[in-house]
């Protein structure tokens, strides 16, 4: 893939937060120029800090997650000189990524006749939060409880939990990035603009994919069961080692459960009847977890994991984020750069390849 492919755009992102700046960070990676145009205060998130941060950098390490490779401005669109500046930008741009709503949009000119009528030309990729209520303030935990995302995360209904990064946003992220590449492609055709929009809500519901289909078709409910799959079993379920090491196992086929079990020295548990297939399997997901858990209990992590992959099994082993962060894939992934003076590291943003024939 060229080190550059976008290097002929120029996107402006007024957006905030995560959604809109992880569109920006997608183009800026792929070699646009990229104005991050930031209030007279700047992006919220650069104050969103752990507590071991710096509370007088002017960054933090989730506003670096997605806010490199950007050029920022500071204006006050609500002041003239400021706004004559941004329009002078927007008449040259490609793209604007905008997430504010109508009333501010219409107090800081960001309204989708006004940079139309600026720049015919213009991509106008915006991001709302709720689909029928564009008024109502919208932050990823909220999306995630109404879209139903919390109420199958968590082991049971007493204990729930969120994902614990803002997946909705990052989903988000994702269909604006295509709705405007589709817009740009068009656009290459015809010479014409277009106003690309996505609301968080109906992100997360696209998301929602098999679990929605369950319910759909068979009037199922999904209830929160940690690690484990409604459909499938073994799938999810993990298990202690000897080392104190733990395992995730995700076996889809009876081929590969017999495989399993030839692993684990245990060929009786392949042609016990409770275990026959995958729907017997499900049924007995507690009988089936109870059989294997010595087995695991007798090996080390790393040694059985081993056997695991080489024979098919699918599995892994459950890390943590500096383990993760460790490993080989990781490391090609992390990004150096310095925001504002200060020295930030991520992991980028863009994990695909294209290669020309």
């Amino acid at each position: 893939m060229s080190d550059a492919p976008l290097s002929q755009l120029l996107v402006i992102e007024t957006a905030t937060v995560l959604a809109g700046p992880a569109v920006g960070m997608f183009f800026a990676e792929l070699g646009a120029r990229v104005v991050k145009v930031e209030p007279p205060q700047g992006d919220v998130t650069r104050s969103w800090k752990l507590p071991v941060e710096d509370p007088a950098s002017s960054v933090s390490a989730y506003f670096s997650s997605v806010n490199h490779g950007k050029e920022h401005v500071r204006l006050n669109l609500k002041d003239a000189r400021d706004r004559a500046r941004f329009d002078a930008l927007l008449r040259e741009a490609d793209v604007v990524i905008t997430n504010h709503m109508q009333e501010d949009a219409e107090k800081l000119g960001l309204t989708r006749e006004r940079l139309r009528a600026l720049n015919p030309r213009l991509i106008h990729g915006h991001i709302k939060g709720f689909a029928a209520q564009p008024e109502r303030p919208a932050f990823d935990v909220v999306l995630q409880a109404e879209t139903g995302w919390i109420s199958m995360t968590g082991t049971d209904a007493q204990h729930l939990a969120k994902l614990p990064v803002a997946l909705i946003d990052v989903l988000a992220a994702h269909q604006l990035k295509e709705g405007l590449m589709v817009a740009l492609l068009q656009r290459s055709a015809n010479g014409r603009g277009a106003y690309v929009e996505v609301s968080l809500e109906e992100a997360a519901l696209a998301g929602l994919m098999n679990q929605a289909s369950n319910h759909l078709m068979t009037g199922a409910v999904a209830k929160p069961m940690g690690t484990l799959h409604p459909n499938i079993a073994p799938y999810g379920e993990l298990f202690t080692c000897s080392d104190g090491g733990r395992i995730i196992v995700a076996v889809g086929s009876n081929a590969q459960f017999t495989a399993l079990c030839d692993v684990l020295g245990a060929e009786h548990l392949a042609v016990d009847g409770r275990f026959a297939n995958n729907r017997s399997r499900v049924l007995n997901r507690s009988a089936l977890a109870a059989a294997l858990t010595p087995l695991f209990v007798a090996q080390r992590r790393d040694d059985l994991l081993t056997e695991l992959i080489a024979s098919g099994v699918p599995a892994g082993a459950l890390r943590g984020m500096d383990e993760v962060l460790d490993t080989s894939a990781a490391r090609a992934m992390v990004g150096e750069s310095a925001i504002d003076g200060s020295n930030t590291r991520r992991l980028i943003g863009n994990a695909f390849r294209i290669e020309q024939a």
